[in-house]
């Protein structure tokens, strides 16, 4: 690639990156392939099984994800997720690495304040649809600065500049809901939020709602604790085991 006064040669890049999209489409790959790998799991327990586990290994230091070089071609076939997760946008919580899982495993809907809006319900829908993903976590975390602003805004009408405001009107709910709740107010609009969106994934979705009442798919919730790495479930899973 040329370079020319320290920067890119524009006009070579993207000539190069057409190339290669043209060699993607040709041969058939995507951004969003189904199929590809086994799937590590096929069960909403499986699932959640190696998500406990590979935070376990997170929070005491012996991750085992490996050199991704081979991960990355085995994946160009394409993807079998067990897990799709609606997180927050925060950079300090990173979902492959905090469950020890390596690229194709994790199934990722990311917006700051881990809500679902119409195009994440229609990106899950595709985890459950076409990917066969049986298992669905939305997951909120400590210190979590866009509830703080839901707070904040139903305390005494702070509002965020720009599409910010937009976000905050989200979590709105869960922060007027917890208000008189004692305790931290923070905590308990987090854990709200996620069961508020738990919810949400559950009953806007026909094919969510299909797939967990054959007991393919678990819909749960959990939240991250930044200090402790650890991941808080927020259901148990004694009423799914039973047949």
């Amino acid at each position: 690639m040329g370079l020319a006064d320290g920067k890119i040669d524009r006009t070579r890049f993207l000539g190069t990156a057409g190339l290669g999209l043209a060699a993607m489409v040709a041969s058939g790959g995507g951004a969003i392939a189904a199929g590809g790998p086994e799937a590590r799991a096929s069960t909403p327990l499986e699932a959640i099984q190696l998500l406990q586990a590979g935070n376990d290994r997170f929070i005491n230091g012996k991750s085992i994800c490996e050199p991704l070089t081979a991960r990355r071609l085995e994946l160009t076939s394409g993807q079998s997720p067990f897990a799709a997760i609606l997180s927050c946008s925060d950079s300090r919580v990173p979902l492959e690495t905090l469950f020890d899982q390596e690229p194709g495993n994790l199934f990722v809907i990311r917006v700051a304040g881990n809500f679902v809006t119409d195009f994440g319900l229609g990106t899950i829908e595709y985890g459950v649809a076409m990917l066969h993903t049986p298992l669905i976590v939305v997951l909120g975390h400590s210190n979590c600065g866009a509830v703080d602003a839901g707070i904040k805004y139903v305390a005494n009408g702070t509002r965020q500049p720009g599409h910010i405001m937009d976000l905050v009107k989200k979590i709105e709910p869960a922060a007027r809901a917890t208000k008189e709740q004692p305790g931290s107010w923070l905590h308990n609009a987090i854990v709200q939020n996620v069961r508020n969106n738990v919810e949400a994934i559950t009953n806007g979705s026909q094919i969510v709602a299909d797939a967990v009442k054959a007991k393919k798919l678990l819909v749960t919730g959990g939240v991250y604790d930044l200090y402790s790495g650890r991941i808080s479930p927020l259901m148990t899973l004694e009423k799914f085991k039973k047949p």
